[in-house]
């Protein structure tokens, strides 16, 4: 009964409501969000050179690490810690 209720609620609230007015033209949206993400995509290719700035520099070893990063291939051990 509840829903035989419910639905006849929404086709009286249906019939009366009418469609929301845009406040631009809808091919507006499709053009502004292509325009938002083309400007995102240039700001994120004009940071593609900062890794190329300066030289890699050599990672020290560093036996006292708590954790290591296993990079070094094992230079940095010590014989007592293999």
């Amino acid at each position: 009964m509840l829903s035989q209720l419910a639905g006849a609620a929404t086709i009286v609230v249906a019939e009366h409501e009418a469609p929301a007015e845009l406040f631009m033209p809808f091919w507006m949206f499709g053009v502004s969000i292509f325009a938002i993400l083309l400007i995102l995509m240039l700001i994120t290719v004009s940071f593609t050179n900062l890794g190329n700035r300066h030289e890699a520099v050599e990672e020290t070893i560093d036996p006292n690490k708590q954790h290591t990063n296993k990079h070094d291939h094992g230079q940095g051990r010590t014989a007592s810690h293999r």
